[in-house]
């Protein structure tokens, strides 16, 4: 069964960092690619990033861009979001979602048939 699993969310001062990890069992996640979203209270759910399989191709939110770098290690079956220069309105449940392909990412999360059960990122002072 597919599963994916997110971690290394917390409670982080304005400015600071966090790395966030979406490790895969079930599958290999070398033939999918990846997603990151996120959904803060009274919002609706965006897109912040996604990789393709081979990590080859990568797309950013405007919001995010120059902030957040987005990485993978098929060999641990896991994908990475750096997380750096982070501001309040970076608050939200982060969640990764994974999409069979092999070309390019996939932007929007009706996208993707996968998903975890998200990790909750707070910016605050």
């Amino acid at each position: 069964q597919l599963q994916l699993v997110e971690s290394g969310g917390g409670l982080v001062q304005p400015g600071g960092s966090l790395r966030l990890s979406c490790e895969a069992s079930g599958f290999g996640l070398v033939y999918y690619a990846i997603g990151w979203f996120r959904q803060a209270p009274g919002k609706e759910r965006e897109g912040v990033s996604c990789i393709s399989n081979n990590g080859g191709s990568t797309y950013y939110a405007d919001s995010v861009k120059g902030r957040f770098t987005i990485s993978r290690d098929n060999a641990k079956n896991t994908v990475y979001l750096q997380m750096n220069s982070l501001k309040p309105e970076d608050t939200a449940i982060y969640f990764c979602a994974a999409q069979s392909g092999t070309t390019g990412c996939f932007r929007y999360s009706f996208e993707y048939p996968y998903w975890g059960q998200g990790t909750q990122v707070t910016v605050s002072s």
